[in-house]
């Protein structure tokens, strides 16, 4: 009996220690209440509000991406990209003036293959007409035995047909050569044997040459260009050369004249005009050399391009510098021509 006892004094014991712990407790919670919880509160408030700003400027930058990508993806003009507030954020403000450089370099490309093509279709109102009257010439050359005549006829329909048809911008070098040595054939009528065409690389590299590809109508321009301000000025044999030198990443072209040359003031600014991006084309000396200089760096980047180098008595030389892009063609190329057919 008295060990029961005891044992329900001890439980008893314990549950008076609880209560007391409980007592205690909720006398604590009553006095922190009363003295902690608007501190606490004010604390809480003020991470809740940081935590909304920082969702604020980090979703926001977010939304804008998304509105330039889909801006991009959709085409649109570069208004609509000057109406983006990025000033708050310095990247996005880079990548936004980026988007609209690229599109900018797009859109002018395209405008000049446009010009391009609407000179082709001005020019081939009739080219059936053309082609069958310089045939029809031809013929009649042949039969009066005028077989000069009649190839240069033939030189010049080949001429033509390669210049105003086909108007894709990547040609072969094979195909640029020929077109430039019917052009050097017709040429060769106005000035008889005095005027030369060298077409040059080196041996090793010749069926490499003839499979590279280069925008169209990239030599014939530099080669005009040779001949009438250079070679038709001097006394003496005018030679024009074409050069090939190709390294493992570029295809570098040079076309030298030995021409009048050209003093330091017209040599700068002929220089200067190539880095301007008008896009047009000059009457009387087909494609611009400054429109082919801006097409090479449309299509492949401001690496790549036209410099002229030239001195007074000695000549001009033209170095056009192109992406190695090839194509398999057939040997083309021979060391020198002085005509074609």
């Amino acid at each position: 009996m008295k060990k029961f006892l005891s044992v329900r004094f001890v439980y008893f014991g314990a549950a008076i220690g609880c209560l007391a712990a409980v007592l205690s407790l909720i006398g604590f919670l009553a006095a922190w209440r009363t003295k902690w919880f608007v501190p606490f509160a004010i604390v809480l408030a003020l991470l809740f509000c940081t935590l909304l700003l920082t969702c604020f400027f980090l979703w926001k930058p977010y939304c804008e991406t998304t509105r330039i990508i889909k801006i991009f993806a959709a085409s649109l003009s570069t208004k609509e990209i000057d109406r983006i507030q990025v000033h708050y954020n310095p990247q996005m403000k880079l990548l936004g003036e980026h988007l609209k450089e690229s599109m900018k370099v797009s859109s002018a490309f395209e405008l000049s293959k446009r010009q391009a093509q609407y000179q082709a279709l001005q020019n081939q109102i009739n080219p059936h007409f053309l082609y069958n009257t310089l045939e029809s010439i031809r013929s009649e050359a042949l039969l009066a035995g005028l077989d000069s005549v009649a190839d240069m006829c033939e030189a010049l329909a080949c001429f033509f047909r390669y210049t105003i048809s086909n108007m894709k911008d990547l040609v072969a070098i094979e195909d640029e050569i020929q077109n430039i040595r019917n052009y050097f054939y017709i040429q060769q009528y106005r000035f008889g044997s005095r005027l030369k065409l060298v077409v040059d690389c080196d041996e090793e590299d010749r069926d490499v040459v003839v499979k590279c590809t280069i925008p169209k109508l990239t030599l014939q321009p530099i080669v005009e260009n040779a001949i009438i301000h250079g070679i038709e000025q001097k006394i003496g044999e005018g030679i024009v050369t074409i050069r090939f030198v190709l390294t493992e990443t570029r295809v570098i072209i040079e076309v030298m004249d030995n021409g009048v040359g050209m003093d330091e003031k017209t040599l700068e600014k002929i220089n200067e005009n190539m880095q301007d991006r008008i896009l047009n084309h000059k009457d009387g000396s087909g494609i611009a050399i400054a429109n082919v200089n801006n097409r090479i760096k449309l299509l492949f980047g401001e690496d790549y391009g036209i410099v002229v180098y030239s001195t007074v008595g000695v000549g001009t030389d033209v170095e056009i510098a192109l992406p190695r892009t090839m194509e398999r063609r057939k040997e083309f190329l021979r060391d020198e021509t002085e005509g074609a057919k």
